[in-house]
């Protein structure tokens, strides 16, 4: 135990990990960390760079050539940056999702990014989510959460999300990326999405945004309260 508390926040592509736990963060005060912008902006690398993002060795070859740093606004929302620039918004693009969900099964990059997520573990209290933060991150968070819903329900919400950004999609083009990701998720050798074994299941198909915050503050307050006597 470093003396800082760590919840993981799992779960496939559009279940709301990244808006709940930004917002969760905040009323605990805590760190927000998406992890899943980190291998985001890393397939915005290899795409920019013109490599085939399966092929783990050119990929691998690209990681010491680019500089990732995350930073916060005055809002407390994280930015990405890549090599300096602030590419927040580019690597919300669908085709940046589907390269992604490409390096990300990669061991090398998941390897090479795995220690500078846990350092942030290290040195803050921190709500982290991604694919494997509970299995294999953070497999000592205090609390585990698994967030899902259905196919269908997180490409409705991923449209809005893009459209509120002015990304112009549709639900089809939303609804195929969604479900490949799903499937390159779960699929993939290294570190597969699956729930830990002590993980809370939360399906929000049926909730709304607040229904749904409210769940998980609830959930927080239950598991952490008694020795961290956190208050919302």
């Amino acid at each position: 135990m470093n003396g800082f508390y760590a919840i993981a926040i799992d779960g496939p592509s559009g279940a709301g990990k990244s808006s709940l736990a930004r917002r969760l963060a905040g009323m605990f005060q805590f760190i927000y960390v998406d992890t899943g912008a980190i291998y985001r902006t890393v397939g915005l690398a290899a795409y920019r760079a013109g490599i085939d993002r399966r092929d783990e060795a050119a990929v691998a070859a690209l990681l010491p050539k680019i500089s990732i740093t995350m930073g916060y606004n005055e809002a407390g929302e994280q930015r990405m940056y890549l090599n300096g620039e602030d590419v927040s918004a580019e690597i919300r693009l669908p085709e940046i999702s589907i390269c992604a969900s490409d390096v990300a099964a990669l061991p090398a990059v998941r390897a090479y990014l795995l220690e500078m997520q846990r350092k942030m573990a290290q040195e803050n209290h921190v709500i982290m989510d991604g694919r494997d933060i509970g299995t294999v991150v953070l497999p000592e968070a205090e609390l585990k959460i698994f967030l899902t819903a259905s196919a269908q329900a997180r490409a409705r919400r991923r449209l809005l999300e893009l459209e509120s950004k002015g990304v112009t999609s549709s639900f089809e083009e939303v609804l195929q990326d969604i479900e490949y990701r799903d499937v390159q998720d779960s699929s993939r050798a290294a570190a597969p999405l699956k729930a830990a074994e002590d993980a809370v299941l939360v399906d929000t198909s049926e909730l709304d945004f607040e229904q749904s915050l409210a769940l998980l503050a609830e959930l927080v307050v239950t598991r952490l309260a008694p020795e961290g006597e956190r208050e919302k």
